[in-house]
């Protein structure tokens, strides 16, 4: 039996571990199995209604293209819950906190297992558009 925790913010600075559980579209949340949902740092993707926010960058890729994206590098879909979200079974990343993203999530730089930078990676895929004005990542490679 899978015991989820309450979603908690992650305090800004803090590095903690996610091993990914479920993801929402392109740019999190992440569902972290340790209780943290991870929204990830510097990019953005589509809202999943295909829409973009007036504040933000708006790839032209849509929300289900830049979701599966971010499932693919966690390791592929392991099905999907009444919510929406597609349950993964991803590697632990390691993250650094930049505290919250707005109600439960947290903002965070993930690595990879690899050390591959998961924002990096995401902007690779052409799905997601980096973000300046949250953009603190070293150069992607």
């Amino acid at each position: 039996m899978l015991i989820f925790l309450a979603a908690s913010i992650v305090a800004a600075g803090q590095t903690f571990t996610c091993t990914p559980t479920h993801v929402w579209d392109g740019d999190g949340p992440i569902w972290c199995a340790e209780g943290p949902h991870v929204r990830l740092s510097g990019i953005a993707a589509r809202e999943m209604d295909g829409t973009c926010r007036t504040n933000q960058p708006c790839p032209d890729a849509s929300p289900i293209e830049a979701r599966d994206a971010l499932v693919r590098l966690l390791g592929g879909a392991r099905g999907s819950n009444s919510t929406g979200h597609v349950v993964v079974a991803g590697p632990r990343l390691t993250c650094r906190s930049e505290g919250s993203a707005g109600g439960n999530r947290t903002a965070a730089w993930c690595r990879l297992p690899t050390g591959a930078d998961l924002s990096c990676a995401m902007i690779r895929t052409r799905t997601v558009l980096r973000w300046n004005r949250y953009w603190k990542g070293a150069a992607c490679q």
